[in-house]
Parts: structure tokens; C-alpha cells; sequence
């Protein structure tokens, strides 16, 4: 019996693109289109969709549907829920695959309730029975040590995929037909009056980042000379994320160290804490530095690929197979060195460093 698959994305609040989570997603569709000889459908959600439609002209889908807008710009549950729910009908879909991002993990829920579906969030993987093409979910518990299979006999199933898990979809762009679907007026009734954010570089939580920072409690603890470093620590730490793009990450002990009336990084919080207490994250690479690579904490890379990690102590955790790459070097040296090569002008100044090896 063949299914209709809705791939359903939202563009980017700036410009107008889809996100690379939604062309991982748009893989995933593609791939489960093929196995179940299913129907594939597109939903796209945004002030300006037709770009977009464009990049994913070749995904072999008959049909694009789109709700879009001034209305459709910046997220918001009331318009956003009844776009979604516009195009789900309007695509009859059994299966409706979205990417967990922040705007829908909040409204497709809700949308799943009034179509009387189910929804499922923070999936990894979707696969079809290669006998009678039962669909299988699977998704992370506990902080991802208990890996869990899902089936779901309520249609239609929303399934929300989690950056990082699909390959993404690549294609030739070209020319698309939209079908543009109308709301009625009480479903923009809700007026966004402005939006608070921190500011680019003050933000240290990139999941879309190439590469993942983690600080240890080593950058707070005292230097060659016998003294503690932390303010020049956090310059070089705030340098190299601004240069690099990267994302900040922190162990356990070092977030930890501000209940404990002892010198922290400013700018670290518990939200950046990675490991059996904290976040999980699927960056491409990972660098450590000042951190002794405790098991807890190193649970938390099991999805990073490329795994490499700065310490003075040739015998810490990162050394016994669960680091790719370990430099017995100074993290302060290395760092200073990192933000001269990766800028024009070095951004750290000479007494980032202690004097003394």
C-alpha cells in the first residue's frame, strides 16, 4: 500500500533559505519515497518560499505547496500551526517528516493534535521494513544512553529528525510550479511586536557549527607560575569562538565551579555543559582543551566524528582511546597560537600566556 509523504520545512528568518537540517530531512524523505514507492509532497513555510523551492526542484515531488508571507516571516505559534495544518490536509499525508528545529519542536504537536495524528520529536533515524515496509523510528533517552524503536499505527505521524542523523539532499535547481495556500484572517490576528536576542557574537550555543569548543576546569585552575589566569582565559576562549565560528561546550566540573565560590568563565552556563548530565551535540569535529577527558563528560561525543583534545597530562581520559588526536601542550599557548593564524591581527594579547613555561 503506498504512502503520501509530506516533507515539511520552514525558510530562514534572514534570507530566505532552507537550513541544512531541512535538506538532511528532504534526504531522509527521498530515501523512504524510494523504498515505499510513496508519494512525495513539499511544504514549505515563510515570507519568500520561491528561492527556496527552487534549490529542491529535482527532489521529485509532483507537488509544492506553500504558505507564505510578511505574515509567515518570524515565527509564531498561531500562524505557524495553521500553515502547517493547511498543508498537511491540503497534501492528505500519511507520514509528515519535519527537521527538529526550535519553530516547529513548538507548534507541530499541536498541529498533530488537531489532524487526531501523533507526533514524535527528536528522532534519529526512520526506516521502512524491507519485508512490509513498517515504518521505524528510533530516538535517545536518559541523555541519550537508552536508544528506544518507535512504531506508530496513528496516521498521520509527524516525525520531527534531528540535525546531523541523514546525509543531505543535493541537487541541480531549477524552475517550480508552487501552489500557494490561503488562511483565514484569524490566523494572523497575532502581532509580533519585535524580537529580544543576544547579540551574534555574544551567542556561544551554535548547533550548526562546524566545530564544537570544550573548555575544561584546567582554565581556571592556577598556571605554570602559580597563579590563575581566568581573565586572559576568557579572552582567548571569546577570540577563538568569534574567529572560528565554533560552538561552546563546558565539562561538568567546570560549570559547576560557580555554586562553588570559585573563579568561572563568565560566559559559561550550565546550558553549555556536554556530557552524562548535559547536552549531546553533532558537530562535525570536536576540540577539548584543559579538560581530562572523564568518561561522564566524553559520553557526550559519542556523535562527533573528528575528536581532538589539548591537555598537559599525557596520561588523562583523551589519551586512552577517546581521542583521535591528543597534544600534550599548553591549551593558553595553543589558543593565543590558534587566534594569531585563524585572524590578521592577533586577537589576544602577549600576556594572555604566563611568562614562565
Amino acid at each position: 500500500m503506498s504512502q503520501n509523504i509530506l516533507f515539511l520545512a520552514h525558510v530562514s528568518e534572514a534570507g530566505n533559505a532552507l537550513p541544512k537540517a531541512s535538506y538532511e530531512v528532504l534526504g531522509a524523505a527521498v530515501k523512504l519515497t524510494k523504498q515505499l514507492g510513496a508519494n512525495l509532497t513539499i511544504g514549505l513555510i515563510g515570507e519568500d518560499v520561491a528561492a527556496a523551492a527552487e534549490t529542491i526542484a529535482a527532489a521529485g515531488t509532483e507537488r509544492i505547496l506553500a504558505v507564505s508571507g510578511p505574515d509567515f516571516a518570524t515565527a509564531r505559534y498561531a500562524s505557524d500551526a495553521a500553515a502547517a495544518e493547511a498543508i498537511c490536509r491540503s497534501a492528505a499525508a500519511d507520514l509528515i517528516l519535519a527537521p527538529a528545529s526550535s519553530r516547529f519542536m513548538r507548534v507541530l504537536p499541536g498541529v498533530a493534535h488537531r489532524l487526531n495524528g501523533c507526533a514524535d520529536t527528536h528522532v534519529t533515524s526512520l526506516e521502512a521494513d524491507a519485508v512490509n515496509g513498517e515504518l521505524r523510528a528510533a530516538r535517545w533517552y536518559y541523555r541519550q544512553r537508552i536508544e528506544t524503536v518507535i512504531r506508530r499505527d496513528a496516521r498521520p505521524w509527524i516525525v520531527l529528525l534531528e540535525p546531523g542523523c541523514e546525509a543531505a539532499w543535493t541537487g541541480m535547481p531549477g524552475p517550480v510550479k508552487i501552489e500557494k495556500l490561503s488562511l483565514p484572517k484569524f490566523a494572523t490576528r497575532t502581532t509580533v511586536t519585535g524580537i529580544r536576542a543576544p547579540q551574534s557574537d555574544a551567542q556561544t550555543i551554535r548547533p550548526d557549527a562546524d566545530l564544537l569548543f570544550v573548555a575544561g576546569a584546567g582554565w581556571t585552575k592556577k598556571q605554570s607560575d602559580g597563579k590563575t589566569h581566568v581573565p586572559e582565559a576568557e579572552k582567548l576562549i571569546l577570540d577563538f569562538l568569534r574567529a572560528a565560528g565554533s560552538s561552546l561546550g563546558g565539562s561538568k566540573s567546570l560549570v559547576d565551579q560557580s555554586g562553588e565560590s570559585q573563579a568561572v568563565l563568565r560566559f559559561m552556563t550550565h546550558l553549555n555543559q556536554v556530557g552524562q548530565t548535559g547536552s549531546t551535540p553533532r558537530h562535525p569535529k570536536g576540540l577539548s582543551m584543559c579538560c581530562h577527558g572523564e568518561e561522564p563528560h566524553v559520553v557526550g561525543w559519542r556523535f562527533i566524528n573528528e575528536r581532538r583534545a589539548v591537555n598537559l597530562d599525557p596520561n588523562c581520559g583523551w589519551a586512552r582511546g577517546k581521542a583521535d588526536v591528543l597534544y600534550v601542550a599548553d591549551a593558553f599557548e595553543v589558543l593565543a597560537n590558534l587566534n594569531a593564524r585563524l585572524t590578521p591581527v592577533a586577537q589576544s594579547s602577549p600576556e594572555a600566556m604566563p611568562q614562565e613555561a
